[in-house]
């Protein structure tokens, strides 16, 4: 990214008059520091040795393939309800519904993890562990404090006999040049997958592929693809990015903060 400004050579008589204004306008360049990288070449998820960080996920995107209009959660117009995902007769009728209802069903509101996207989505930030001895990254979680583990050790997915379903699911990832690509499968249906819009409907057929990169410094490219064939006509994608930010992320339990949700009236 960078920002021209121009600077003309000044005389004496009008310097005084003209400075502020020239130098509010001089050609200065503002370069993304570069992204960081491991010892062995890896790019660096997290922070760099002796520094912190996390992403800034209040800054997060919504859960859609094409972008509509929102009401905080809402969707705005009833005609881009289409829009935002290639719903199935049935789970578009749950999606309005929980719409209609102002989300205050989300099982997140009182405490329920925050699976697949919607950590990528939910205050309070993310952070990268990226545990090479043990071939494993870890995704920490500011949010009540939890994390994902992503195997990276070339493992495949249990059989669904045995698996037992959670609410982050079973992920395996390796890497695609600088690209992180996780596949995530065993998921519960206790919880909603996406703050934003409320409401986006999964099943247990849930199967994720997360695309994640970072282009430079502080930026983190989160792309989602959506295959879940209960649910859906065909699988789907939303991505976004999360904005680097160069503080600890903050203690906050759920638990410890409840509030009267059942009373929500509005989107405000």
């Amino acid at each position: 990214m960078t920002e021209r400004i121009r600077v003309g050579a000044l005389s004496a008589g009008l310097g005084v008059l003209l400075l502020p204004v020239l130098v509010a306008g001089r050609d200065v360049a503002v370069t993304a520091r570069p992204t960081p990288r491991l010892t062995d070449g890896t790019v660096n998820l997290g922070s760099a040795p002796g520094e912190v960080g996390h992403w800034n996920t209040l800054r997060g995107g919504a859960l859609m393939e094409n972008a509509v209009a929102l009401n905080e959660f809402i969707v705005a117009n009833a005609e881009d309800v289409d829009r935002v995902a290639p719903f199935k007769p049935w789970s578009r009728q749950l999606f309005l519904e929980r719409q209609a209802n102002l989300g205050k069903d989300d099982p997140h509101l009182y405490c329920a993890g925050n699976g697949g996207p919607r950590m990528f989505d939910t205050p309070y930030g993310i952070d990268f562990i990226q545990d090479r001895a043990r071939e494993r990254i870890l995704i920490k979680i500011g949010w009540s404090r939890r994390w994902r583990e992503v195997f990276m050790d070339g493992r495949s997915h249990p059989d669904p006999d045995v698996l037992s379903p959670g609410y982050f699911g079973h992920s395996v990832g390796h890497w695609e040049g600088d690209t992180l690509v996780i596949d995530t499968v065993g998921f519960n249906e206790r919880f909603w997958f996406a703050r934003k819009p409320t409401g986006i409907v999964h099943t247990d057929a849930l199967h994720l592929v997360e695309r994640i990169s970072r282009p430079n410094y502080e930026s983190l490219r989160y792309e989602v693809t959506i295959d879940d064939p209960k649910a859906y006509t065909r699988p789907w994608t939303a991505s976004w990015e999360l904005p680097w930010s160069e503080s600890e992320m903050v203690e906050y339990l759920c638990a410890e903060n409840p509030r009267g949700y059942s009373h929500i009236v509005g989107p405000q």
